[in-house]
C-alpha cells in the first residue's frame, strides 16, 4: 500500500469533515497592553518560554488564549503542534482558530498537515467558518506534501460567492510554490485564477504572484491568456505580476503584448516589471524601448532599463552602452550601470578600448562624492576580471564603510565568473590571489567585509576548496565577533567554516534575549500617534501597528527618542521593491548592541507602504527597517510588519540610495 494512501483518504475529509468547536459562548478578543497579565504573556513569548505559553491555552480569557496561540507564529516551535491543533478544532473564538491555523503553518512541520485537515469544516454550507477554512488552506501550503498540493488545487466546488475560500485556496497554492513545490494542476488553477476577469481581485492578485514567482512552472501557450489579461487588468498589483509571468512564456506574442502595455502604462512599478520581463524575450524586439527607458524621468524605471543591458546586453552594442554612460546629465545610478554593461559585454580582444573604458570607470570611482556611487563604480569594474587588484587596493582602505563592503562584493563577482579558468588562463594564480583577498577581508575585523568574504569563499562555483586550507583563520575571526550586533556575520562565518570542514550546516545561532520590552512606552501610547520621517524629498508619516507588534513599536519609539535615526541614510533602494534605512554603518551590517524578537502577525505585504523590520533570520532585528514600494507577499511570515505609511508615499517612491533621514519624530494627536 502506498505510504500516501492513508493521507489521501484523510484528504477526502478535507471536503467532507465537520469538526464543530465547543458550544461555549464566544467572548471576543480585545488586545489591551495596559493589562499587566497580557504584558506578562507577551514577555513569555519574547523570552521563548513555550511551556508556560501552552498553559495559557486553557484560560477562560479569550484574549489570553489568542496571545498565547499567536506567539507560536513567531516562535515556530514544533512541540506545540498538538496543542495548537486542539485550539484549531475546539476553540469557540474564530480569531483564535485562525491564529492556530496560522501558527501551525508558520511552524512548517509536515506533522501539522493531518491536524489541519482534521480542523477543516467542509460541512460549513452557511459559511460560518469560511475564514477559518481559508486560513487552514493557506497553512497547508506552508507545511503540506506535494500530494496535498494537488488535492488543494483540485478543489472545483467553490463559486464566485465563496471569495474567502477561493482566496484561501490560492494562498495555499502560492505558499507551496514559495517552498518550491509546484505541480501542473496547481499551475493550471492559478493560470485560470490570474487571467479570469470573473474572479475577485484578491484571487487574481495571489494567482498572478504565483505565476510570477513560482520556479520551474510550465507556461507553454500561457501567453494567449496572460497577454489579454494584462491589457484589461485595472489593479496595478496584478499587472505587475502578470508582466513578469508573461515574460516567462518567452514568445514573440508575449514580447508584443509587453511592448504594447509598456507604451500605455502609467504606473512606474508596472513599467519596471515589464522591463525585467523583457529579459526573457528576443533582445532585438525590445531593445529600442529599453534604450528609450534610460531617459525616463522616473529614476527606478531608468535604473531598471540600465540593469536590463547588464543582464541581457550584446557584444555588438557595448560601444553604445559606453557612449550612453558618458552622456552628460545622466543620474549616476544609470551611468554606472551602463558602464557595467559596457565592461561586461566588450569583447576581450579590444585591449586598447578596454584600457580607456577602465580608466573612465576608475576616474568615476575616484571623483565620486557619494560612497554609493563609488560602490557602483566598483561593481562596474568587477565586470572585467583583471580589475581585481585595483578593486582591492582602492576599496579595502576606503574611508567609507559602504565602499569597503562593496569592494569585497565586487571581488566576489569576479570569483564567481562563469569562465573563470578560461579568462585567467587556467585560473590557479588568480584564484589563490582572490583567496588571499578574502582572507585579508576576514582578518580586518570589519563585519561587512567579513560577511561578504565568507559568502564568497563558500560559493561552490568559485571552487575555493581546492586552494583554501586556513579554516583556523575563520575560527579565530568567529571568536572575536560581538554578539548580538554582529550575528549576521557570525552566522555567515559559521556556515563557511562548516562548508570547508565538510560538515552539515547546523542551525544558525540566534541571539539570546537581551532587550526587554519597555511597556511604559506602549501604555503611554496615544491612539492616533504617528511617526514623521523628514527627508530632503519630503516627509513620510507612519501609522504604528501596536496591536500586531508591540515589542517592535516600543523599540522603534525608543530609538526615535534617543535620536538614533537622525542622520542615518537609506542605504538600500531596490526599484519597485523597498527602501531600507537605519543602519549605523551604511552598508546593512550595523545596528545597536542588542536584538529584538520577531513578531510575525497574520498580516501580509499585499499593498504598498508596509514598514517591516530587516533581519538576518528570526529574532535578529534591531534598528534597520524597510518600506515597500509595492506588494511583496514572498516576505509574509518572515519579516515583522510594524507600521504602514499614512501619508508621503510619493516621497517613498522618490527616495534614492544615500538619502538622509534628517529627523524622525513622534507626533501625538492634538
Amino acid at each position: 500500500m502506498s505510504k500516501y494512501l492513508p493521507l489521501l483518504i484523510l484528504a477526502i475529509g478535507f471536503f467532507t469533515q465537520c469538526v464543530p468547536p465547543s458550544e461555549e459562548k464566544a467572548m471576543g478578543v480585545h488586545l489591551d497592553y495596559t493589562n499587566s497579565t497580557y504584558q506578562a504573556i507577551y514577555d513569555l513569548k519574547d523570552r521563548g518560554q513555550t511551556d508556560s505559553l501552552i498553559r495559557y491555552f486553557k484560560s477562560k480569557d479569550a484574549t489570553v488564549r489568542y496571545m498565547a496561540v499567536m506567539a507560536f507564529a513567531s516562535l515556530k516551535d514544533s512541540t506545540a503542534i498538538d496543542s495548537l491543533s486542539s485550539m484549531l478544532s475546539n476553540d469557540v473564538e474564530e480569531s483564535i482558530r485562525i491564529a492556530a491555523a496560522y501558527s501551525l503553518g508558520q511552524i512548517g512541520n509536515v506533522k501539522a498537515q493531518r491536524l489541519l485537515l482534521e480542523g477543516f469544516d467542509r460541512g460549513d454550507t452557511a459559511g460560518v467558518y469560511k475564514n477559518v477554512n481559508a486560513a487552514i488552506m493557506e497553512a497547508i501550503g506552508k507545511c503540506g506534501t506535494k500530494e496535498m498540493l494537488d488535492n488543494l488545487a483540485g478543489i472545483t466546488t467553490y463559486t464566485l460567492k465563496d471569495t474567502a475560500l477561493m482566496v484561501g485556496q490560492a494562498w495555499g497554492i502560492y505558499r507551496f510554490a514559495m517552498r518550491e513545490s509546484v505541480s501542473a494542476i496547481g499551475t493550471a488553477k492559478m493560470l485560470d485564477f490570474a487571467t479570469g476577469s470573473k474572479y475577485p481581485t484578491e484571487v487574481r492578485f495571489v494567482a498572478a504572484n504565483y505565476l510570477s514567482r513560482a520556479k520551474r512552472i510550465d507556461l507553454t501557450n500561457g501567453d494567449s491568456l496572460i497577454g489579454p489579461a494584462l491589457a484589461r487588468e485595472e489593479d496595478y498589483r496584478v499587472r505587475m505580476a502578470l508582466a513578469i509571468a508573461l515574460g516567462k512564456t518567452k514568445t514573440v506574442r508575449a514580447a508584443n503584448a509587453l511592448l504594447y502595455q509598456y507604451n500605455i502604462e502609467r504606473d512606474y512599478r508596472v513599467k519596471c516589471n515589464i522591463l525585467r520581463a523583457f529579459g526573457n524575450v528576443d533582445y532585438a524586439l525590445v531593445k529600442a524601448t529599453v534604450y528609450n527607458a534610460l531617459s525616463d524621468p522616473n529614476l527606478p524605471v531608468a535604473v531598471t532599463a540600465a540593469n536590463f543591458f547588464i543582464d541581457n546586453g550584446v557584444a555588438e552594442e557595448a560601444g553604445t552602452y559606453w557612449e550612453i554612460a558618458k552622456q552628460p546629465g545622466r543620474k549616476w545610478e544609470v551611468a554606472t550601470a551602463m558602464y557595467a554593461a559596457a565592461s561586461k559585454h566588450l569583447p576581450y580582444g579590444f585591449e586598447e578600448t578596454r584600457k580607456y573604458l577602465n580608466w573612465e570607470i576608475k576616474r568615476r570611482f575616484e571623483n565620486a562624492a557619494s560612497p554609493y556611487e563609488k560602490a557602483a563604480a566598483l561593481d562596474a569594474l568587477s565586470q572585467y576580471g583583471w580589475n581585481y587588484r585595483y578593486i582591492r587596493d582602492a576599496g579595502y582602505p576606503s574611508e567609507f564603510i559602504a565602499v569597503r563592503t562593496a569592494s569585497v562584493k565586487a571581488l566576489a563577482n569576479i570569483a564567481s565568473m562563469r569562465n573563470f579558468n578560461g579568462f585567467f588562463g587556467g585560473g590557479a594564480a588568480a584564484r589563490s590571489e582572490l583567496r588571499d583577498c578574502f582572507t585579508d577581508a576576514i582578518s580586518t575585523g570589519d563585519p561587512g567585509m567579513m560577511a561578504e568574504a565568507a559568502i564568497a569563499l563558500r560559493d561552490s562555483s568559485a571552487n575555493f576548496k581546492s586552494v583554501f586550507d586556513s579554516v583556523v583563520v575563520l575560527e579565530n575571526a568567529l571568536k572575536k565577533l560581538r554578539l548580538p550586533q554582529e550575528i549576521e556575520t557570525y552566522n555567515e562565518l559559521k556556515k563557511t567554516i562548516e562548508f570547508f570542514k565538510g560538515t552539515k550546516y547546523s542551525t544558525p545561532t540566534k541571539p539570546k534575549f537581551t532587550h526587554k520590552i519597555d511597556w511604559k512606552i506602549i501604555t503611554d501610547f496615544k491612539p492616533g500617534t504617528r511617526v514623521n520621517i523628514k527627508t530632503k524629498k519630503g516627509s513620510i508619516s507612519l501609522d504604528l501597528l501596536v496591536d500586531e507588534a508591540p515589542g517592535t513599536v516600543s523599540n522603534f519609539l525608543e530609538l526615535i527618542k534617543d535620536k538614533y535615526y537622525n542622520g542615518k541614510n537609506f542605504h538600500r533602494v531596490v526599484p519597485n521593491f523597498v527602501v531600507q534605512g537605519g543602519c549605523s554603518r551604511g552598508d546593512g551590517y550595523g545596528g545597536p548592541n542588542y536584538a529584538i524578537r520577531s513578531e510575525l502577525s497574520n498580516l501580509r505585504y499585499d499593498q504598498e507602504g508596509y514598514v517591516g523590520m530587516a533581519s538576518a533570520g528570526n529574532n535578529t532585528e534591531s534598528a534597520q527597517f524597510f518600506i515597500t514600494h509595492s506588494p511583496a507577499p514572498h516576505l509574509d511570515g518572515n519579516y515583522t510588519i510594524f507600521a504602514k505609511v499614512a501619508a508621503g508615499m510619493d516621497v517613498v517612491h522618490k527616495l534614492e540610495i544615500g538619502d538622509i533621514i534628517e529627523e524622525m519624530t513622534i507626533v501625538e494627536p492634538k
